[in-house]
């Protein structure tokens, strides 16, 4: 029987996460911060200034570029996309399942919007 810690195990083991001290190097080399986060948390929670906001439930749309609902950004499959939620878990499924859609440079953010807030 698998369980969702084993699924959050899996996703992790396939993508190289990135600590919250080195995000703002990547958005200056380009990266994409995408916040998945629902807005009702987001307003309790505070926004990331830095991040585009794309709920999770639209997200392998939005960043497909293979999908006529994704967004300008998606031009190709190397877009280094790093997903941020609140802590770091949702996220972490989420840029899995965006490697999985051949986003192969997708990853999230350790500690999620808590971990950048701190650094503020």
């Amino acid at each position: 029987m698998t369980t969702i810690d084993d699924v959050l195990a899996a996703a992790r083991s396939r993508i190289d996460r990135l600590p919250a001290e080195r995000v703002a190097d990547e958005l200056a080399a380009g990266a994409i911060l995408v916040d998945i986060r629902p807005a009702a948390q987001r307003a309790v929670e505070g926004e990331s200034p830095d991040a585009i906001l794309i709920e999770r439930n639209v997200l392998e749309w939005r960043c497909d570029p293979a999908s006529d609902a994704r967004i300008d950004a998606a031009v190709d499959h190397d877009v280094r996309w790093i997903i941020l939620c609140q802590q770091g878990y949702t996220s972490s499924l989420a840029a899995a399942a965006l490697q999985e859609l051949g986003l192969h440079r997708a990853t999230d953010v350790i500690g999620g919007h808590e971990a950048l807030a701190a650094l503020r």
